[in-house]
């Protein structure tokens, strides 16, 4: 019997047999080993390259096909279970690689911590790297309950590698007082509550740099995105984070590598949240690959 892995469920759909031949590579960060509210989002990366067999292979948004691009499903990074240390490294390591093929890594959480390890490694090869977060939460704290590997800590952590005036962060509507403190002081970029029109306005400095983006999906309110550890209402729609993400491949910004987290399938029995974050990663794919320079 033939069996056809891009349609089983295993792997996001229409993915490339063949690493060597592909451009970009996704790759799942099954770890939930720091949250503060509700673990789940390790089973994220799994049941997103599930639902995915329900999207259609077209997007309409950007009149692309998914079999035009070729991208290969690494599957999961067999990450420690309970040990925050080991999994960054490893995670680095594993993006490490993946930088050294010259390929667009996407990658899929897993908390948002799963971040920091990417970032690491994308600016060893890209020093003059710009990030893009979209996110409900600011994530600029030194440390949370006395532990500076957290979720909570990541957007920091990324800041004071790159410098805060690279670091673009939008959809912001919870954090504490003393973050947006240190990031006003600091010059970094955060807009709240809104994404789409910043975001069109900062377009244009990002222009000509290499540029990271990072999307947690409880930037979407929870009526769009329940499946989430720490949701938070006053977000924006889905369709006005479909068109952010258009609007970066329309600017053909240089987007050299993303990931989506923070989605926990047990919180959201309906699928909308995995549903969701599967037409994001179709969008992004097709969007951001072949933007690279």
């Amino acid at each position: 019997m033939h069996f056809d892995p891009a349609y089983s469920g295993n792997v996001f759909i229409k993915s490339h047999p063949n690493y060597e031949e592909s451009e970009a590579v996704i790759y799942g960060m099954p770890m939930d080993w720091t949250v503060s509210f509700r673990p789940g989002s390790r089973f994220g990366p799994t049941r997103i390259r599930e639902v995915s067999i329900g999207l259609e292979e077209y997007s309409l948004y950007l009149d692309k096909e998914l079999e035009e691009v070729k991208y290969f499903d690494a599957g999961d990074i067999p990450l420690p279970f309970g040990n925050p240390e080991r999994s960054v490294v490893m995670i680095e390591e594993f993006v490490d690689s993946v930088l050294a093929d010259d390929k667009f890594p996407l990658g899929i959480g897993g908390e948002h911590l799963v971040t920091w390890p990417v970032i690491k490694a994308m600016h060893k090869k890209y020093p003059d790297l710009a990030i893009i977060h979209m996110d409900a939460h600011t994530d600029l704290r030194e440390d949370y309950e006395g532990e500076p590997l957290s979720h909570a800590t990541v957007i920091r952590k990324a800041a004071e590698l790159i410098g805060p005036k690279n670091v673009y962060s939008f959809g912001i509507r919870s954090g504490l007082k003393e973050e947006f403190k240190w990031a006003k002081e600091n010059g970094m970029q955060i807009s709240p509550f809104e994404v789409l029109e910043p975001l069109k306005k900062a377009l244009p400095e990002l222009a000509g740099r290499p540029v990271y983006v990072t999307i947690d999906i409880d930037v979407l309110d929870p009526a769009h995105a329940p499946g989430t550890g720490t949701v938070d209402c006053g977000g924006i729609t889905a369709k006005e984070l479909l068109a952010s993400i258009h609007a970066i491949s329309h600017a053909k910004l240089n987007v050299v590598g993303c990931d989506l987290v923070e989605v926990a399938p047990i919180y959201d029995p309906s699928e909308q949240t995995a549903n969701t974050a599967s037409k994001l990663i179709r969008e992004m794919i097709l969007g951001w690959v072949q933007n690279r320079k």
